[in-house]
């Protein structure tokens, strides 16, 4: 297994993040992403 994949991600000043049901979302000055995440991946936002 990687160990990158266990490495924090630095979110940067007016990006937003939310975690609901499985889906990631993430909102920023360039618009807005949305993506599924498997159970199997942890998600914390910190």
């Amino acid at each position: 297994m990687s160990r990158i994949g266990k490495l924090p991600v630095i979110v940067p000043a007016g990006v937003t993040i939310t975690v609901d049901s499985g889906d990631v979302v993430v909102k920023g000055p360039k618009g807005e992403l949305k993506q599924f995440i498997t159970p199997a991946v942890e998600v914390k936002v910190e």
